[in-house]
């Protein structure tokens, strides 16, 4: 079954009360065909980071705040999006934040606090590896909080976003798709692969059992918080090439950006010598050269 979609409304678009408006051609359309060719999917990202880098350098002398929702199905590509959108921007600007689980001390503060305290400043992009919606997804499912807690997010969390916004934030929310065979897909995939079964937890698991209750915690979380300040926008990551490039141009648009020249720098000429003597090399401990073992196997192995 794939999964119900419900597209974001445009944000200049009126609202209907009880939720968001969709387009015939929106509502359950189906999922693109044919994966995206390498070399193509190659040009185009690097192209579209090169532009991250324009916005990075916009978003630091404009002393912007950008702060990116990232929430979805397991399996559905938002890791892997988020390492491209970060894999040529300064960790000092632009830093991902995905958040245990509350200790005990969170536990007991309002829920959106600790969410408050990795806002951006001026000048800063944050990326929410999963965000305060974790109350609206896992939590719902999983039983983690009670029936009045989930009540009270909903009704808070539009007006904590509006006040996000009307403070200058920029706020976009990704959601991110897929259906429940390519979901396990993924799952199995990652299960059989020691280098990503890291990926897998058991919450992952338990989510494959319970597809139609998070369904149906996300159909309502959408009723709620699709706000015209603060629109979901869903991605479809049955192509994770497709998934990629679809959110980083998305993202791109919805931003007016410029390029910002940076002050031209110049190598400065090197001193001259003072006479300074440096240590015996032979002092020093060296890793040893496991690419020379490495080249000396290869050669033996073609002779």
């Amino acid at each position: 079954m794939q999964e119900d979609r419900v597209m974001a409304t445009d944000p200049s678009k009126k609202r209907k009360a009880g939720g968001s408006e969709t387009t015939p051609d929106q509502r359950g359309a189906a999922p693109p065909s044919g994966r995206v060719p390498r070399k193509l999917y190659e040009r185009e990202l690097l192209r579209l980071q090169a532009e991250l880098v324009q916005l990075q350098g916009w978003v630091r002398a404009e002393s912007a705040r950008l702060v990116v929702v990232f929430e979805g199905r397991d399996g559905a590509g938002k890791g892997g999006t988020i390492q491209r959108v970060t894999q040529y921007l300064n960790p000092r600007v632009a830093r991902i934040v995905a958040l245990p689980a509350p200790t005990e001390r969170e536990r007991g503060t309002w829920y959106f606090q600790r969410y408050i305290e990795q806002l951006p400043s001026a000048g800063e992009i944050v990326l929410f590896d999963r965000s305060w919606y974790n109350r609206a997804g896992v939590e719902r499912v999983m039983g983690f909080c009670t029936k009045e807690e989930y009540g009270r997010f909903l009704n808070q969390c539009p007006i904590f976003e509006r006040l996000l916004v009307e403070d200058g934030i920029l706020l976009r929310k990704y959601w991110f798709s897929v259906s429940e065979d390519e979901q396990e897909r993924r799952f199995r995939s990652r299960l059989e692969d020691p280098m990503r079964r890291w990926k897998l937890s058991p919450m992952d698991l338990e989510s494959m059992t319970r597809w139609e209750a998070y369904s149906q915690a996300k159909d309502e979380m959408f009723v709620h918080t699709d706000i015209e300040e603060a629109p979901w926008y869903v991605v479809d990551g049955t192509d994770k090439r497709r998934a990629r490039l679809n959110m980083i141009a998305h993202l791109l648009s919805t931003i007016g950006y410029h390029d910002v020249k940076p002050a031209p720098l110049k190598l400065p000429p090197r001193p001259k010598s003072t006479g300074y003597v440096r240590a015996p090399v032979e002092s020093q401990t060296f890793v040893p050269d496991h690419v020379a073992e490495l080249l000396a196997h290869g050669s033996a192995a073609r002779g």
